[in-house]
Order: C-alpha cells, then sequence, then structure tokens
C-alpha cells in the first residue's frame, strides 16, 4: 500500500514566501513605512487644528487681517515656496537611487545621471535649509515692521503656524543628515537603509504639502 501523506508532511512541502531580516515577510506591510504613516496621520490632525485656530481669529479680527496681510512679501514668500517644492523633486529622485540600492554617484559629480542617494539627498538639504534662511530673512523683515508673536492675533498665528511648521522642516533637515551619514559608516547598503531613505521622503513631501496648504491660506487668501 501506498504511504498517506500526513498533514505535517503536506504542510512542510508548501513554499512560504522569504522573509527579509527583520521585516518579515516580503507579503507583509513594513512596519516602519506603516507606522511612519500613522505617524504622519498624527501630525496632519495637528496642522488640521492649526489651520482651525487660524481661520477661527480670523473671523475675529478681519480689519486687523486686512492691515497685516498688506506686509507681507507675497513674490518673496513664492519663490520660497518654490524651493521647498523643488526639494521634493530632488528627494524623489534620491527615493528611486535608493529603491535600486545606489547609495552614491557611479561617475563623475558633473554626471547628473550617475548621481546616487546621497547627491539627490545633498540636493535636498540644501534647498531645504534655503527654504529656512528665507523664513527667517521674513521673519526678521516683519519684526522690524512691528509683527511679533506678541503684537496682536495676527503676529501670534502667524509665527506660531510657520514656525511649527520650520520646526518640522528642520527636523527633516536632521533626518536626512543621517541617513546620508549612514551611507558612509554602513559596509553595506541594504533594503534596510533603502527603508530609512523611502520613509524619510514621506515625511518630506508631507512637511511640502503642509507648506503649500499654508502659503494659499497665510499669503494668498486675503
Amino acid at each position: 500500500m501506498r504511504p498517506v501523506a500526513t498533514a505535517s508532511a503536506v504542510t512542510d512541502n508548501v513554499s512560504h514566501p522569504p522573509a527579509v531580516t527583520g521585516h518579515g515577510p516580503v507579503t507583509r506591510p513594513n512596519t516602519v513605512q506603516v507606522g511612519t504613516i500613522v505617524w504622519l496621520a498624527s501630525e496632519l490632525m495637528f496642522f488640521a487644528g492649526v489651520f482651525a485656530m487660524y481661520f477661527q481669529i480670523r473671523s475675529a479680527s478681519t480689519a486687523l487681517w486686512a492691515d497685516q496681510t498688506a506686509k507681507l512679501n507675497v513674490p518673496f514668500a513664492a519663490i520660497n515656496c518654490l524651493v521647498l517644492v523643488i526639494s521634493s523633486v530632488w528627494c524623489q529622485m534620491g527615493v528611486w537611487k535608493a529603491e535600486r540600492l545606489q547609495p552614491g554617484r557611479t561617475g563623475s559629480l558633473l554626471q547628473v545621471s550617475s548621481w546616487g542617494m546621497r547627491e539627490w539627498y545633498v540636493l535636498t538639504y540644501i534647498f531645504g535649509a534655503a527654504f529656512i534662511a528665507g523664513q527667517v530673512y521674513e521673519y526678521a523683515k516683519l519684526v522690524s515692521e512691528g509683527v511679533t508673536l506678541s503684537s496682536d492675533q495676527y503676529g501670534s498665528i502667524f509665527f506660531f503656524s510657520t514656525g511649527f511648521h520650520a520646526l518640522h522642516v528642520s527636523g527633516g533637515l536632521v533626518a536626512f543628515l543621517l541617513i546620508i551619514a549612514r551611507t558612509f559608516t554602513s559596509r553595506r547598503y541594504d533594503h534596510k537603509q533603502a527603508v530609512g531613505a523611502v520613509v524619510t521622503s514621506y515625511y518630506w513631501h508631507f512637511v511640502d504639502v503642509v507648506w503649500i496648504a499654508l502659503f494659499s491660506t497665510i499669503y494668498l487668501l486675503r
């Protein structure tokens, strides 16, 4: 008689999806990416509260808004906003290189096509730092015109909303430095490091979109 296959034998013959060290099977959602998305959702709720505060205070001080918004340098702010938007483009270029497990350039620095994740992230960092410098310049200009955090309701909500966003951008710049540094300290660029670069891009795109909304609300909605 032919032996009957037991349930355990059948189970042993079933193929299972391969696992990546520290990340579980490839068919399972990456916990780092999922955790980052959940955290960004909580950040989205925070900024939703900021927008609610802005519109509530504005509705009660329309005359003040009409006077203070005239002091804003909209063309300069638009250029600064464009700088941050372009930085997201460079960031995504770096993500594509990270997904291909290419940490650095394979040719000359002048050969942009040979750039890796590191070069694109350095360029993203430069543009992000330029955005922060632009905000500092704008803050100094407004303070010289009497608009401060404690001057009135407009100054309070303006510096509160844009200031918290600036802190988020600064946090992203620190994250870029850490991601770039890891490409020099690690012997081998693997999937785990690529995930770190990808989730950092999630955060950066998030602060970019939030600033577009803030810019439209504060500078364009008069």
